[in-house]
């Protein structure tokens, strides 16, 4: 089975109460994280300041001593409010993400200048855990060789 990452921070940060005044005045924030077979999928909120804009997701798996950066894609506006811009991205882990911590932060680069969400400081920060396999065959009952006697 896929390993298992398990996020050290709120999941869904974009459900937090006051997400989009954050994003208003930070420019960028994460909104949501979900962990698949094919990685790490999740979705960034950003400021709409200008029509080019380029979001990335800078990531590690070994404490920074080397890294690799996925770019983000913009995705259609659903109910959209105007002032903000989603992009969603997928950092592809591998059977390697079963022991490892993954460590991520959130880079929106728009008129000529840089913003970063990297969780106050912290980073964002996922434990990966090999799932443990199912048993084989049905879950038995440990009298279920018994006989049942009737008198």
């Amino acid at each position: 089975p896929p390993p298992l990452l398990e996020p050290l921070f709120p999941p869904q940060p974009g459900a937090s109460p006051g997400f989009a005044e954050r994003v208003r005045q930070h420019k960028v924030r994460l909104e949501w994280v979900r962990a698949e077979p094919a990685g790490l999928r999740g979705a960034v909120r950003v400021l709409n300041i200008a029509y080019e804009k380029v979001v990335s997701v800078r990531y590690t798996l070994n404490g920074w001593a080397s890294c690799a950066e996925a770019a983000a894609t913009y995705q259609p506006p659903g109910p959209t409010d105007g002032i903000t811009d989603r992009f969603a991205f997928l950092l592809p882990l591998g059977a390697a993400a079963a022991e490892i911590t993954l460590e991520f932060a959130v880079r929106y680069r728009v008129a000529g200048a840089e913003y970063w969400d990297n969780n106050e400081g912290k980073n964002y920060r996922l434990r990966g855990r090999q799932r443990v396999p199912p048993a084989d065959g049905p879950p038995q009952d440990p009298d279920s060789s018994a006989w049942i006697h009737f008198i």
